[in-house]
């Protein structure tokens, strides 16, 4: 089942991004038509000073200069975390066929949390959205990542005398 592999290919991404110190989020843009990896990224906004920075962002837009288009009709997005309401946005901006993603993301979700993007009137385009794939690593990631960042502050923060 190749959507377990690309989700997992997200994951390693995602692993990589605890590297360095980012967010762990990955996202893999795939052409199902021949199953090949148009254009994978990990967040790196803390690592550009870059709010945009998401792995969403820059996985779309290396798919699009890649294939010199702006519109990736046609292909598949897999995302570790529910994207937000930017990623959702250039998701359907870009005419992406399929997301998938793992985790929902509650406080800055925006496919089926929050403001629900693609069930807006002004959404033009809607990808078909399946979630939960490999649900319970793509939260473990994240909770474990925010565990340790409470963890090194708490031993950081001053002793009130």
């Amino acid at each position: 089942m190749e959507n377990i592999l690309y989700m997992r290919r997200a994951l390693e991404l995602a692993a990589q991004a605890v590297l360095q110190d980012e967010v762990p989020i990955g996202c893999v843009i795939v052409d199902p038509g021949n199953n090949k990896i148009i254009a994978e990224s990990h967040n790196l906004s803390q690592h550009v000073e870059d709010a945009t920075a998401h792995a969403e962002i820059i996985a779309i837009r290396e798919a699009c200069r890649k294939l010199g288009s702006n519109r990736l009709r046609g292909l598949d997005i897999y995302v570790t975390l529910e994207p937000c309401t930017m990623c959702a946005a250039a998701i359907s901006f870009a005419r992406i066929e399929n997301l998938y993603f793992g985790a929902t993301d509650a406080k800055g979700g925006a496919v089926i949390s929050g403001v629900r993007f693609f069930e807006q009137p002004t959404c033009h385009h809607r990808p078909q959205v399946h979630q939960g794939l490999l649900e319970a690593e793509c939260s473990k990631i994240l909770k474990d990542f925010f565990k340790s960042k409470r963890a090194a502050q708490s031993q950081t923060a001053p002793n009130p005398a």
